[in-house]
Formats: C-alpha cells, sequence, structure tokens
C-alpha cells in the first residue's frame, strides 16, 4: 500500500528541488520532517506540505500507520516554462526562462 501526494505547476526549478529531494528519499517520515524543517532551501518549504500531505492520505484514505511510513519513492518533474524578455542596450532583448516543477512524494509502510 503506498500513499501519493502532488504538487503541480510549483514556480521553482526541477533541479534546485531535487537537491531537497535527495536530502529525504529513503528516509523514516519523522526523520524526513526534521531534515525539511532545518534545510535552509526554499524548495524545502513546498516538499515539507507535500510530504505532510502524502502523510495524511496515508492516514486517512489507507488506514497506515504514520509511525512506520518512510518515502519510498520522491521526484521532481518539469512543468512548463514561461518565457520573458528582458531588454537590453541598442534594441536588443535576452531572454529569460521561468522554470516550474511538478513535485511527487510517495510513502509505504515498512514491513
Amino acid at each position: 500500500m503506498e500513499a501519493k501526494a502532488i504538487a503541480k505547476y510549483v514556480r521553482m526549478s526541477s533541479m534546485k528541488v531535487g537537491v531537497v529531494l535527495d536530502l529525504v528519499r529513503g528516509k523514516n517520515v519523522k526523520e524526513a520532517f526534521a531534515i525539511l524543517q532545518y534545510t535552509p532551501k526554499d524548495a524545502a518549504e513546498v516538499i515539507y506540505k507535500v510530504l505532510h500531505s502524502a502523510v495524511a492520505n496515508a492516514e486517512n484514505n489507507l488506514n497506515l500507520d504514520v509511525s512506520n511510513l518512510y518515502i519510498s519513492e520522491a521526484y521532481a518533474c518539469p512543468g512548463p516554462t514561461l518565457k520573458r524578455m528582458q531588454p537590453h542596450s541598442q534594441g536588443r532583448a535576452f531572454s529569460i526562462k521561468k522554470r516550474s516543477s511538478h513535485i511527487t512524494v510517495i510513502v509505504k509502510e515498512r514491513a
């Protein structure tokens, strides 16, 4: 049995989110919450919310024991990119890519 939570269209690069996801992948839920609480990255706050949602789904929908849960899968896929232009000198324009991502966290119960 596994519970899943997805945050879509998060205005953050999937590479930056992936750095924080690598810290918590495979850890117990309680340990992952502690790591995310003290990680000084913006992505940690978003991942904390997604993990909290996945744990709530496991507890309420599947009746799993929260103390035995661990993060089995955690990944960030790139979402749509907003393309903007930055004006520069002599009539030129440089492109700016504002990236987004879809964050998925899957929790399972340890046997």
